[in-house]
């Protein structure tokens, strides 16, 4: 079983930076596709950041040159660092691992934008 934990959320005020981590358990982590996703209540949770094993990134237009995600394979985390945050970023974040039908999630972590 692969377990994600997620750390570094908090409130932030517009134009403010944050950095979430997430720590994945297992020794099989640099084979999985990892991504950032956020959620709003009411809303359906959204793709912000795709990493691929070999570090290829993919991002939501509306973080485009705001928000940067790396991994590390040797410590088996995947960081998302978020600059110029917006009152719109506020959400629960959460960390996910996936390969082909495997999927895997954290518990998520609050980001709060405001002043």
């Amino acid at each position: 079983q692969v377990q994600l934990v997620e750390s570094g959320g908090g409130l932030v005020e517009p134009g403010g930076s944050l950095r979430l981590s997430c720590a994945v358990s297992g020794s099989i982590f640099s084979i999985f596709h990892m991504g950032w996703y956020r959620q709003t209540p009411g809303k359906q949770r959204e793709l912000v950041a795709l990493i691929t094993p070999s570090g290829t990134t993919n991002y939501a237009d509306s973080v485009k040159g705001r928000f940067t995600i790396s991994r590390d394979n040797a410590k088996n985390t995947v960081d998302l660092q978020m600059n110029s945050l917006k009152p719109e970023d506020t959400a629960v974040y959460y960390c996910n691992a996936h390969r082909l039908t495997l999927s895997f999630w954290g518990q998520g972590t609050q980001v709060t934008v405001s002043s």
